[in-house]
């Protein structure tokens, strides 16, 4: 996935503005698509690829700020870079509290933008990486029988193999052989490790049996 290229999405109701950014981001060799408002950027299909927004805070119409909590509303993690020609405290500590990557005043060094997207791209980067590596786990924690997950369940609460075969009413030689397949088909190489898979699925058993 970190071999995608990445795009960086201006929107930004002057178009020499825009223009000026586009421009600056080929230097780096980094492709970027214009919008010159809200409306017409959510018309627009989102990229399958790390993506970082550069938003204008006061436009016609919807506002960047309003743009932002849609998103979040929405779920949809993309970094945003705020830019304004009139920033203000409140504004700024809305923008930052709801996730943004910088804020940036009018004029601006090109570098201190260059500077935002890089670490707006690597965030992204790094979301979509996770966002994979957690499908791939389910599709892995999908794949096991019900009862290799009755098994898993109960090896992540710390039960012995004994007392897993007496919770689930099964020999405890049959819980050693779910054991050692739910471990291969979630390749999980130690218990830590299955442990940690459970907690990013967020599994765990409900209400532990004990002996």
């Amino acid at each position: 996935m970190g071999e995608e290229s990445p795009s960086v999405l201006v929107i930004d109701d002057d178009p020499e503005f825009r223009d000026s950014v586009v421009r600056l981001l080929r230097t780096v060799g980094l492709p970027a698509r214009q919008f010159s408002s809200v409306t017409e950027f959510l018309k627009a299909d989102p990229p399958d690829s790390p993506t970082c927004l550069v938003l204008d805070v006061r436009m016609p119409g919807r506002s960047g700020l309003e743009l932002q909590r849609d998103l979040v509303a929405a779920n949809r993690q993309v970094p945003i870079i705020f830019i304004t020609a009139h920033a203000d405290v409140p504004m700024t500590v809305q923008a930052m509290k709801g996730g943004a990557i910088e804020f940036l005043t009018k004029p601006f060094r090109d570098q201190d933008l260059l500077d935002a997207i890089e670490a707006g791209l690597a965030r992204d980067r790094a979301r979509r990486e996770s966002d994979s590596a957690l499908a791939a786990l389910k599709e892995r924690f999908d794949m096991l029988s019900s009862r290799e997950r009755e098994v898993m369940l109960g090896v992540v609460a710390g039960r012995l193999n004994k007392q897993i075969a007496n919770d689930i009413g099964i020999a405890e030689s049959t819980v050693k052989v779910h054991r050692v397949n739910l471990m291969r088909k979630m390749k999980a190489r130690s218990l830590p490790e299955l442990s940690r898979m459970a907690d990013l699925l967020n599994i765990r058993l409900e209400h532990p049996q004990h002996p």
